[in-house]
């Protein structure tokens, strides 16, 4: 290009040119999990902590007719809808809402260290890689571990509670509220009475709560694989949808691996239950005259309706609280598709 006035042409400096450029380069990067601070894990676990007291609160009915059949199945024979109807025909519409206090606060305290853990182990796996590829071929290992360490400690924390809950839909008459049965069962049975269901309560909590991490991550993976996105590229509402769609598939799924421990803890919180002994000893009695059959499907439709609801329900307000508190939810990314 010719130059109209050439006394006037000023040679570029190069210098100044490339030092913009420079400066961007040799800039120090900055680190992709600084975001992912205390406060992140703390609404975290507030988030955790709200949707699991809403769900399990929301369903304590279907928990009430549950544990029943789990307890009684011989006189509640008449599936989900049949016990409902027994249940207010003998004791009113009051009963379905037995242990609705222990549920709530039980389900907050679990829900805070299990959401809140989740997170934490998961990007501590993920910063110890420090390899987005290695991540993504591992996520199902961490899930696995990330959900199991939560959920040790979470039911630290819930097992008393439950135990409360369990003895009060089991017997009505037995307490006066959450703080009653409390005191009942410290002055009867002392602190291992809490901690009767601890092994059974451990045994459904963990498995279950792999499976439901694992099967939300990789469903809520695979939907986002088959629209070409990735989380952060779609709306909140899709974001949330996609949360419900695969939380009920981990729901169904979790419930089915979980529900033998389910029933077993039923039952060893019934007063007298398995008889007299050891808590192995008696778990193994209780089993027996249960039968591997009946174990492992009594009460299971309830439970499939109750935990497909409850997960689908946990997993869209845990992200929906998230981006209410100013929160971006840690994912998983695979490098190779971008």
């Amino acid at each position: 290009i010719p130059i109209s006035n050439p006394s006037s042409y000023t040679k570029p400096n190069l210098f100044a040119i490339m030092a913009p450029i420079g400066n961007v380069l040799l800039a120090p990067s900055v680190d992709e999990f600084a975001k992912y601070d205390a406060m992140y894990y703390l609404k975290g676990a507030a988030a955790g902590g709200i949707c699991c007291s809403i769900t399990h609160g929301a369903l304590t009915p279907v928990d009430v007719v549950k544990t029943r059949v789990q307890l009684d199945p011989v006189k509640y024979n008449k599936g989900l809808i049949g016990g409902f109807k027994q249940v207010v025909a003998e004791e009113g519409a009051m009963a379905l809402t037995t242990g609705l206090g222990a549920t709530v606060m039980g389900y907050f305290i679990q829900g805070w260290f299990k959401f809140g853990g989740v997170e934490f182990f998961k990007i501590q796996a993920a910063k110890y890689l420090n390899d987005e590829q290695k991540t993504w071929d591992n996520k199902t290992t961490i899930y696995m571990g990330a959900a199991a360490g939560a959920e040790f400690i979470a039911d630290l924390f819930l097992c008393p509670l439950e135990a409360v809950r369990i003895r009060a839909v089991s017997d009505p008459e037995w307490a006066d509220g959450l703080a009653d049965g409390f005191v009942k069962m410290a002055k009867t049975e002392g602190i291992m009475g809490f901690y009767a269901g601890l092994v059974p309560i451990l045994f459904k909590q963990i498995p279950y709560t792999m499976a439901k991490f694992v099967v939300q991550g990789n469903a809520a993976d695979a939907i986002y694989g088959s629209m070409g996105k990735s989380p952060s590229e779609v709306s909140k509402g899709t974001g949330v949808g996609i949360s419900l769609a695969s939380g009920v598939v981990a729901g169904v799924a979790s419930a089915i691996i979980s529900h033998p421990a389910d029933t077993l803890l039923s039952k060893v919180n019934k007063k007298g239950a398995g008889g007299d002994g050891p808590m192995l000893t008696r778990l193994m009695k209780i089993a027996g005259e249960m039968g591997i059959v009946n174990l492992c499907t009594t009460g299971l439709i309830p439970r499939c309706v109750m935990i497909g609801t409850l997960t689908a329900g946990q997993f869209g307000i845990f992200d929906t609280v998230m981006s209410a508190l100013g929160a971006s939810k840690f994912h998983f990314h695979n490098p190779s598709a971008h």
